[in-house]
């Protein structure tokens, strides 16, 4: 039986609706259920997905929610993704550094921080409230604690070390799943840092987009990484904004790109999957912009099946 594990990176609103997309695509070229990961991590927007498939929620249910669909023994879901996602834009942040420990700790130990977790300890602290996230976690896990998927792990950066922490992990900080995966989603800048057993944690796509080395000691076959923030193929957007969200997009790339061949240096196949050219187009450059998430996910359905059945556009093998 082989050995695999799934990997869902961080991308706001629309990078959810595109790996629930992916999700659904992988589970129909592979003939496998997601939930049956031996290992689930996630990050950010994958976050919510991760726990979601460790509390037994299937990618059909995933689907019907993204679509407004209600079926028979769906978990009762009062979380509306065009509108507690808080808007395409945040509201404005307090006027002060978000972590001031976070800049020194960057400054004493630069090598132990990465750019992106530097530049979140800098940026003015957040007033974004992710209440309504946290009320989604709760619908399936209403009684708290832990995904019933032992190994569902969640990603998020100590904001005052730029430390990643993987909640659920073992040797990582208690955490109750609701709190781990809102301060996964705690963007800086833009959501206020949410405190677990006295420390502030934030989104953990500040230390990677996937974190996918955390398996490189699991011994896995095969590990499947849906990242909607890093892509391998590219459209040619003519807005300034598109432009730079697209720079953005390759640093992210690069980084991923060298998480996964650590792992592929181990022996384990990495499958690799991130939006096209097509999907950039309808992304445009906002990931957080609700407008775009149902066409988002729509393409991602089509264009991820696609991408699956061209083994060279996305496999980096071991």
């Amino acid at each position: 039986m082989t050995r695999r594990g799934l990997v869902l990176g961080a991308g706001g609103v629309l990078g959810a609706a595109w790996t629930i997309g992916a999700m659904a695509a992988v589970q129909e070229e592979y003939g496998w259920d997601p939930r049956e990961a031996e290992v689930l991590i996630g990050t950010s927007a994958g976050s919510v997905l991760a726990a979601f498939l460790g509390c037994g929620v299937g990618v059909d249910q995933l689907l019907n929610h993204q679509r407004g669909i209600v079926a028979p023994g769906d978990p009762e879901i009062s979380y509306d993704p065009d509108r507690d996602s808080g808007g395409a834009l945040p509201p404005r942040p307090k006027l002060r550094m978000g972590s001031p420990r976070g800049v020194l700790s960057s400054a004493l130990r630069p090598w132990k921080v990465t750019p992106m977790g530097a530049l979140a300890a800098v940026l003015p602290q957040g007033r974004g409230s992710l209440a309504p996230l946290g009320q989604l976690v709760e619908a399936v896990r209403p009684d708290g604690g832990w995904a019933d998927h032992p190994c569902t792990w969640v990603v998020a950066m100590d904001y005052d070390s730029g430390r990643r922490v993987a909640f659920g992990r073992e040797g990582a900080p208690k955490a109750d799943l609701r709190d781990a995966v809102m301060a996964s989603c705690a963007i800086p800048g833009w959501y206020t840092p949410v405190s677990i057993s006295g420390r502030r944690y934030v989104d953990g796509g500040a230390c990677s987009p996937t974190s996918i080395d955390l398996v490189a000691k699991l011994g896995l076959d095969e590990v499947v990484v849906l990242s909607p923030m890093t892509s391998l193929h590219y459209d040619r957007p003519t807005a300034v904004a598109a432009r730079f969200e697209r720079r953005f997009r390759r640093l992210s790339t690069k980084r991923v790109i060298g998480e996964v061949k650590k792992v592929a240096a181990t022996g384990t196949k990495v499958t690799f999957l991130g939006p096209g050219a097509e999907d950039l187009a309808v992304i445009g450059a906002n990931m957080m912009d609700p407008r775009r998430r149902e066409q988002v996910l729509e393409t991602s359905l089509r264009t991820s099946r696609e991408a699956l059945r061209r083994p060279p556009s996305y496999a980096v093998p071991a």
